[in-house]
């Protein structure tokens, strides 16, 4: 079974145009399918128009949680053997899929798409560039879009998997980290016909944390002090450097400490490796609460099967 999974905040106009064209684009696919739709705290009419769908599985949140938390809802109520998510601004094709379920045929576990052709405005195709030359450098993955809403990809690599923040666009990263065979392939792209975009400077900040997470969560999950330790070292030894060269200067009779200058440098320095360091740690303690009690962050309010 395939299970076809999209968030739907604010969709009004779009989320029954959407499942239509899913439906179509897989009714003459030789498996079956599901279609599960997340309803992520919708101010509009939204779930109203969900509802008026079958047959169509709707989680339900109790608020806005945001991109990430939908699809590990729509991730973990999957029955597929095969995910594809997109997002429910019809600006991703759902004519693709079928495409990117034969080329997964070819021996890969994750086809990722490539908006080659993206309908967006210039300067979110400039930071898209930075983006992804980023992300491909941190992972180690080289892909032209990490952060194509349209993704399909073997469930087997998702088991036990815990989205959390904007980790969505970093999921192909995340899937190559956990050993899975990785492809991109280029798709549509549409311009957004109705409703607003969900995108905003700070979501991109956000991306950067969540983007430092996973590479520290991948390279040293299993041995935290292989990176605290090295850092430690490293730390210990640009101190005593700093004073064994502050003895050779005062024995020269140079007095480098006449400003407070270089005690403000090292003060912030080590500030920020401190607060580099318990934002990793915090991020750690919030896996463990929630991995240990089974917990998801977000509420479902219910689920509508139809």
């Amino acid at each position: 079974m395939i299970s076809v999974i999209f968030p739907a905040y604010n969709e009004e106009e779009n989320v029954r145009e959407l499942y239509i064209r899913i439906s179509d684009a897989l009714r003459s696919h030789e498996e079956t399918f599901e279609i599960i739709a997340v309803e992520n705290g919708s101010t509009d009419h939204t779930l109203e128009m969900l509802k008026n769908l079958s047959p169509i599985k709707i989680i339900v949140f109790s608020r806005n949680y945001g991109q990430t938390a939908a699809l590990d809802a729509g991730i973990q109520a999957a029955k597929g053997e095969i995910i594809a998510i997109l997002d429910a601004d019809l600006q991703n094709d759902p004519a693709d899929i079928p495409k990117m379920l034969k080329k997964l045929k070819e021996g890969y576990d994750a086809v990722v798409g490539w908006r080659k052709n993206r309908m967006d405005t210039l300067s979110r195709k400039v930071l898209s560039k930075l983006a992804n030359w980023l992300t491909s450098k941190v992972v180690g993955l080289k892909l032209h879009d990490h952060a194509c809403g349209l993704k399909v990809f073997k469930k087997e690599f998702a088991r036990g998997l815990n989205l959390y923040g904007e980790m969505h666009v970093l999921l192909a990263g995340i899937l190559h980290n956990r050993g899975a065979r990785v492809v991109e392939m280029i798709v549509q792209h549409n311009e957004r016909a109705a409703g607003a975009s969900k995108h905003n400077f700070m979501k991109a900040i956000k991306d950067i944390g969540d983007l430092l997470t996973v590479k520290f969560l991948s390279d040293y999950m299993s041995r935290p002090m292989l990176f605290f330790g090295g850092w430690g070292i490293a730390s210990t030894a640009a101190g005593i450097s700093a004073t064994i060269y502050a003895i050779v200067l005062k024995l020269r009779g140079v007095n480098f400490a006449q400003t407070p200058l270089p005690v403000v440098a090292v003060l912030f320095f080590i500030l920020g490796f401190l607060l580099f360091m318990l934002g990793f740690i915090a991020e750690l303690m919030l896996r463990v609460y929630y991995e240990s009690k089974k917990e998801r962050p977000y509420m479902i309010r219910e689920t509508i099967e139809k």
